[in-house]
């Protein structure tokens, strides 16, 4: 009577193997590849596991495949325009599956994994800069609304203005005639007003 299958499958594993081999590399054991990086005069030498970066960049990947024959001991990669600590930081991404940098490094980490064909950090490079986006509008949106209720809550200057406009012209009125002040009416005259004998007539009788 044959029995069920059963899955055997550990979670930590992954992480094992990736812990180990990191160590592996930072030791300088087993390791098979030096990587020679160049920028601006800045040179540097790594030393790496060829199936680690095989296996996650598909630019070692196809290096190594292609290779004629073995320099040595070990195989021997020139790469330039690529910074030191652009490269020492992706090589402990792929190790690790994690790596710590600088805000303004985000893009520059993007292109070196663009030009070691590395999907993985592609990818965390994109998630990063699209949570940076929408960090940066989700402030600028708070700051707009913040502001625009400020703008609300106090009294518009075109409606001070408005309303004084008006209580100065309705002053006007009350205390001034309504012809300017060159008309005829109003300057100084010997002639009485023929309104005013009535109006004297009337208060006698």
């Amino acid at each position: 009577m044959e029995s069920n299958a059963v899955l055997l499958e550990s979670k930590s594993s992954p992480i094992n193997l990736l812990n180990e081999m990191h160590q592996l590399r930072l030791l300088g054991h087993l390791c098979d590849v030096t990587v020679s990086v160049e920028y601006q005069g800045v040179r540097a030498e790594f030393v790496a596991h060829k199936a680690v970066l095989a296996a996650t960049s598909k630019f070692f990947k196809e290096v190594f495949l292609n290779e004629k024959g073995m320099d040595g001991p070990r195989t021997n990669v020139f790469l330039n325009e690529v910074q030191v600590a652009d490269f020492a930081s992706f090589l402990e991404f792929v190790y690790t599956a994690k790596v710590e940098v600088e805000e303004d490094r985000v893009q520059r980490m993007l292109e070196i994994a663009e030009k070691l064909k590395c999907l993985d950090l592609s990818e965390t490079c994109f998630q990063l800069k699209k949570q940076m986006l929408e960090s940066v509008l989700l402030e600028l949106q708070n700051f707009s609304e913040s502001q625009n209720a400020e703008e609300e809550s106090s009294p518009q200057p075109s409606i001070l203005l408005e309303s004084k406009a008006a209580a100065v012209a309705e002053a006007d009125q009350a205390d001034c005639p309504l012809d300017p002040p060159d008309s005829p009416a109003d300057r100084p005259s010997n002639r009485v007003s023929p309104e005013m004998p009535a109006t004297k007539s009337k208060e006698k009788t």
